[in-house]
Order: C-alpha cells, then structure tokens, then sequence
C-alpha cells in the first residue's frame, strides 16, 4: 500500500449513505455510456476543485492498486 502524503483517505463525509445514495440516483436510467460519461465527468469535476496535482496523482495510484 502507498503511504500517504497529502490524500486524505480517512471517512470524512458526514452522510456517506446519502452521497452513496445520490451517486446511484445519478446513474439510474442512464445506458453504460451515459454512466461512464457522467462518472467522467464528476472525475474531473472534484479534480478541478481539488487542484494539487500531487493530491491527484496519489489518488490515481491509490485507485489503480491491485488491478494489474
């Protein structure tokens, strides 16, 4: 596992059900396309807001550990 530097991993949503429930709600109704579209672009939507390229690129190996 990676070692964190500046990605917060830990929960810190206040209702994570509710974002979770929201994030399904979005995706329903949609083909695969549309769904894959719209979870590329909330991607680059939350990595605009967080802008630190370091920030980003630790998330990116994070999320690609283990798929290989």
């Amino acid at each position: 596992m990676i070692e964190t530097r500046k990605l917060n991993i830990q929960p810190a949503l206040n209702r994570p059900d509710d974002f979770y429930n929201a994030l399904v709600d979005m995706h329903r109704d949609l083909s695969e396309e549309q769904s894959q579209m719209a979870n590329a672009k909330l991607i680059l939507l939350l990595a605009n807001h967080i802008g630190d390229e370091e920030t980003l690129e630790e998330a990116l190996k994070i999320a690609a550990e283990g798929l290989n």
